[in-house]
């Protein structure tokens, strides 16, 4: 599978997941500028096509938000980048009948003073944003102060290299989706959080670290 279509593929998955509720669920999508266009359209009709509803229902891909708080921020965040500027892709309402339920949303037209760019929406938001350079795109996942996930799809070694020398988070996947397996660690930086869970490591606030040592003293 060409590497646009898996990242497509993948990012979507990882975005409906709980509806956006998650808080590794990739938020700020920053695309290449050359592929920008063809990106967009693959992932806006992946959003279109989601069948949103009863998760008791069979086909029912995405479900709804947590609580009607929940809802009304979501709105307001939208809402706000809406009214400065930004272009609605798809999306941008509430969907009719009872729950708290939001359409999958992705917006465009993007600038960094718009208070949807500085907080989680924690729900089914996408923003895409597209750079000049790789230094661009790091600048930008480094603006702000937390770190917990990000995700990044290329075909070059040296930029996955770079990535991962660059890019201020506590986990870093490239080109799959791989976190929170229990076999490995998992946290933040910066305003993300502080230590990790997750692999060998999480196990050592339970043991008892003894030391024994001796010598020959015959």
């Amino acid at each position: 599978m060409p590497i646009l279509r898996r990242a497509v593929f993948i990012l979507a998955a990882a975005k409906i997941r709980n509806a956006g509720q998650v808080c590794v669920s990739p938020t700020r999508f920053l695309i290449e500028k050359g592929v920008f266009d063809e990106l967009r359209t693959a992932y806006v009709a992946c959003m279109r096509a989601l069948v949103v509803g009863n998760g008791q229902r069979p086909g029912t891909q995405m479900g709804p938000l947590v609580s009607q708080r929940r809802l009304e921020a979501i709105e307001a965040l939208v809402n706000e980048a809406r009214d400065r500027g930004a272009r609605m892709e798809t999306g941008g309402m509430r969907l009719a009948g009872p729950g708290y339920f939001y359409a999958p949303t992705v917006l465009t037209g993007l600038t960094v003073d718009m208070r949807i760019m500085n907080e989680e929406p924690f729900g089914p938001i996408s923003l895409l944003c597209p750079f000049e350079t790789l230094a661009d795109a790091i600048a930008e996942a480094n603006r702000l102060p937390y770190g917990l996930a990000a995700y990044a799809f290329t075909g070059s070694g040296a930029v996955a290299a770079r990535l991962r020398d660059t890019v201020r988070t506590g986990m870093l996947t490239i080109n799959h989706i791989g976190l929170s397996l229990p076999e490995i660690p998992f946290g933040g930086i910066g305003d993300s959080g502080y230590g990790s869970e997750g692999g060998s490591g999480a196990l050592d606030a339970y043991l008892d670290t003894r030391l024994v040592t001796s010598m020959d003293y015959m």
